[in-house]
């Protein structure tokens, strides 16, 4: 099962095991990833997944779709690396991702 490791703004961190073809989003809300909310169920519909992939991750990461990329203008804080959760499905390769959080208070 690969890992993934969520950090929050303040630094702490959610290491969650992952199943191999479920959506980094299903593994943070497996793991109760506090900033990981899924309302949609990861339907790409809602945003409250958004992510930040550590840089030495995004070139591991498949383009995002249009559809993310509108979807990611209804987010906080979006950034270069941004990315909803939803969207990205857990490959063995993915084993030791970093998902920063966004700082939802500002």
């Amino acid at each position: 099962m690969p890992i993934i490791r969520f950090i929050q703004p303040d630094g702490s961190e959610t290491v969650a095991l992952a199943n191999v073809g479920e959506s980094v989003m299903q593994a943070a809300v497996n793991h109760q990833v506090h900033g990981i909310l899924g309302d949609c169920g990861g339907s790409c519909s809602c945003a409250t997944c958004h992510g930040y992939v550590d840089e030495a991750w995004t070139g591991h990461m498949p383009e995002a779709e249009s559809y993310e990329i509108d979807m990611l203008t209804c987010a906080m804080n979006v950034r270069p690396n941004s990315r909803l959760t939803c969207q990205i499905n857990v490959t063995p390769e993915l084993d030791g991702l970093l998902i920063h959080l966004p700082d939802t208070t500002s």
